[in-house]
């Protein structure tokens, strides 16, 4: 990533819920999105200005596999957003007082090293991963 700013298009992501209430809950109480257009079946969310499409589809909800990475199981598949430090610890704070529990606590990974970067895991209730993150340089974002 360079100096200069860059312009990202929101991404679209369909997941799959167990459950529209469950859902709402989570994503509009616990992680704050705003809720778009829905039907009995879908709900459309603003997921830190992306868009997240909740699906009802029980069948399709799968225990998510696991792969080490720094001493911790990460949850495959998962989804998140990159976001600003104070907003990523202003989210764990949310998290934590839901309380949800984390798959991988809050941490800082490659501390003092190039990409050095908060991450944290947890799933929505219906079991979908996701991992949210901060960089301390978002210029490192893509560092090697």
């Amino acid at each position: 990533m360079s100096n200069k700013q860059q312009s990202v298009q929101p991404f679209h992501l369909a997941i799959p819920v167990d459950n529209l209430e469950h859902a709402r809950s989570f994503y509009a109480n616990v992680l704050g999105c705003a809720q778009g257009r829905s039907s009995e079946q879908w709900i459309d969310w603003n997921f830190f200005g992306h868009q997240l499409v909740t699906h009802v589809a029980p069948e399709r909800i799968l225990p998510p596999a696991h792969n080490a990475v720094d001493g911790h199981n990460v949850p495959v598949p998962h989804f998140g957003v990159v976001l600003g430090m104070e907003q990523w610890q202003a989210l764990a704070d949310r998290v934590r007082a839901a309380g949800i529990e984390f798959v991988i606590e809050p941490y800082l990974r490659f501390e003092g090293q190039p990409g050095e970067q908060a991450t944290m895991f947890f799933y929505d209730y219906s079991g979908n991963a996701l991992e949210f993150k901060a960089f301390v340089d978002l210029n490192q974002l893509f560092a090697s």
